[in-house]
C-alpha cells in the first residue's frame, strides 16, 4: 500500500526510532507515540492504516491503544508487540480486535512479513468496501436520477419505505425503472445482504407458476424427479420482486395472498408448510384498479400488495429530469464502451427535451448507447440521433391529454409556447434572431413572450 499511514506507540525510545525507521524505509507515513496517552490522543486527531502498539506501558497500555483505534476507526489494522507474553493477554487482544500478537525479542524479518500480512489484509478489506459501495451505486438508490418534484417525492418513499418490511406496489409505464426503484428500496434496507429475488409473472407458463414461486416435491407432477426451492424460500432474508404482479393467474392469487398474510408457503405437493422471511416487492405496467374491476387481480390480494404504492411517472412528464440522465448515460456508455464522448450539443439536447419517449428511461439510454456507437468525436451532436427523433411532427400525431378535472387552456399552451421557445434558444445556443427565424416569428414577439414568462414566473 503507497503512502500507508502507520502509528508507531513504544514508551521505549529505541524501539520506536527502529520501527520508525524500518518503516520509513519501506515507503510508508510513519507518527510516534511515547505512550498510549500520546497514542489515543493521535488516534482521536487523525486516522491511521495501520498501529504498532507496546502491550506494557506506564499509565495508558497497549489494550487501551488498542481499543481506541478500533473505536475511532474499524478498519485499522492493529498490531501489539510485547516482551512480557502470556496466553491470557494474546487472548484478550485477539478479541479485542488484534490482528496479531508479537514477542520480543523478534527478528526484523519476521516483523516485515507480519507487517506486509497485515497492510495486505487492510488492502483487501479497502477493496471490498469499495466495491461494495460501487454495486449499491450500480444498483441502488445513487442511481436512480431525478430533480423533478415528483421524484423528489418518490426519493423520500424509497427511504420511508426501506426501513420497514411492509409490501410496496410499484407502477408505472413499461421502461420506467420499476425494477430499479425496487432494488433501490432493497440495497437501501436492513436486507441489502440478502438476496435480491426478481421474476417477470408475465414470462411464466401459467402452469409452472405455482412451482415457480412456492417450488415442490418430487414426484408433485410429471417431470418433477427432485425437491425443488421456490423463489420465496431463495429470497429468504433477502427481498423478492414480482414484477408484472397481474399476469399471475388467479389460481395462484390464493396461495399469494396466504404467502403475504401467514408468512409461510406449501411446496407443490407438499402437506407441510414452510414459514418463510421475504420483504415483497410487486409491480405492473397496467392501470391496477382497472386489472381489479376486470377480475384481473383478486381486490383482497391488490390490498396487501398496495401497502406502500409508488407511481413512476412518464419520462414525458418530468422533462426537466432529461439533462441529468442524458449526461448520466453518456458518461457511463461512453466508458463501457470506450467512446471518447464527454458533452452533448445544445441542438442535440433540445431534441432529446423535446421528443415523447414512449418508451420512457430506457428508450432514451438506448437512443444515447445507439449514438455513441455510431457516432463519431467528443461530442454527441443531433446528426447521430435516429431520424424519428429528428423528424419534425405534424400537429395530428401530438397526443392531446385532457386530465378528469379539466385544464387551463390558456395557461396550457403559454406553457407550451415558452417551451418551444427554450427548446429553439438552446439549439441555436442563445442567439434570439436565429430562434425567432426557427419559429417564423419576429425577434420582437420572442422578446414580449420572455418578458412575459418571466413576470408570470416572478409573480407565481
Amino acid at each position: 500500500m503507497p503512502d500507508t499511514r502507520v502509528l508507531v506507540v513504544d514508551d521505549e525510545r529505541s524501539m520506536r526510532e527502529l520501527l520508525a525507521i524500518m518503516l520509513r524505509q519501506a515507503g510508508h507515513d510513519v507518527t510516534v507515540a511515547d505512550g498510549g496517552e500520546a497514542a489515543i490522543k493521535a488516534l482521536k486527531s487523525d486516522t491511521f492504516d495501520l498501529v504498532i502498539t507496546d502491550l506494557r506501558m506506564r499509565e495508558v497500555d497497549g489494550l487501551a491503544v488498542l481499543r481506541a483505534a478500533k473505536e475511532q476507526s474499524p478498519q485499522t489494522v492493529v498490531l501489539v508487540i510485547t516482551a512480557f507474553a502470556s496466553t491470557e493477554t494474546a487472548v484478550e487482544a485477539m478479541k479485542l480486535g488484534a490482528y496479531d500478537y508479537l514477542t520480543k525479542p523478534f527478528k526484523v524479518d519476521e516483523i516485515k512479513l507480519t507487517i506486509a500480512n497485515a497492510l495486505e489484509r487492510k488492502r483487501l478489506q479497502d477493496e471490498n468496501q469499495a466495491l461494495k459501495r460501487q454495486l449499491r451505486r450500480e444498483r441502488g438508490f445513487e442511481n436512480f436520477l431525478g430533480k423533478s418534484p415528483q421524484m423528489l417525492d418518490i426519493f423520500e418513499t424509497i427511504r420511508k419505505a426501506a426501513d420497514s418490511v411492509s409490501t410496496v406496489l410499484i407502477t408505472g409505464e413499461s421502461g420506467t425503472g420499476k425494477e430499479l426503484v425496487a432494488r433501490a428500496i432493497h440495497e437501501e434496507s436492513p436486507r441489502r445482504n440478502g438476496p435480491f429475488v426478481s421474476i417477470n409473472c408475465g414470462a411464466v407458463p401459467e402452469t409452472l407458476m405455482e412451482s415457480e414461486l412456492f417450488g415442490h416435491v418430487k414426484g408433485a407432477f410429471t417431470g418433477a424427479v427432485a425437491n425443488t426451492v421456490g423463489l420465496f424460500s431463495a429470497a429468504a432474508g433477502g427481498t423478492l420482486f414480482l414484477d408484472e404482479v397481474t399476469e399471475v393467474p388467479s389460481s395462484v392469487q390464493v396461495k399469494l395472498l396466504r404467502a403475504i398474510q401467514e408468512r409461510e408457503i406449501r411446496r407443490v405437493g407438499d402437506t407441510r408448510d414452510i414459514k418463510v422471511d421475504v420483504r415483497l416487492i410487486a409491480a405492473s405496467n397496467r392501470e391496477v384498479a382497472k386489472a381489479v374491476a376486470d377480475g384481473v387481480l383478486r381486490e383482497d390480494l391488490f390490498y396487501r400488495l398496495n401497502v406502500i404504492p409508488i407511481h413512476l411517472p412518464p419520462l414525458r412528464e418530468r422533462r426537466e429530469d432529461i439533462p441529468l440522465l442524458v449526461a448520466h448515460f453518456v458518461r457511463r456508455l461512453s466508458a463501457e464502451l470506450g467512446r471518447p464522448v464527454r458533452s452533448v450539443t445544445p441542438e442535440a439536447l433540445a431534441i432529446l427535451e423535446t421528443y415523447r419517449w414512449p418508451g420512457n428511461v430506457r428508450e432514451l439510454e438506448n437512443v444515447i448507447e445507439r449514438a455513441l456507437v455510431l457516432g463519431s468525436g467528443d461530442r454527441l451532436d443531433a446528426p447521430g440521433l435516429p431520424p424519428d427523433l429528428r423528424r419534425p411532427r405534424d400537429v395530428q400525431d401530438v397526443a392531446v391529454e385532457i386530465p378528469e378535472d379539466g385544464l387551463d387552456l390558456e395557461a396550457t399552451l403559454s406553457q407550451i409556447e415558452h417551451r418551444y421557445i427554450q427548446t429553439a434558444l438552446a439549439r441555436t445556443g442563445g442567439v434570439q434572431t436565429r430562434a425567432a427565424e426557427l419559429l417564423r416569428v419576429s425577434l420582437r414577439q420572442i422578446r414580449y413572450k420572455l418578458q412575459k414568462y418571466t413576470r408570470l414566473t416572478r409573480q407565481g
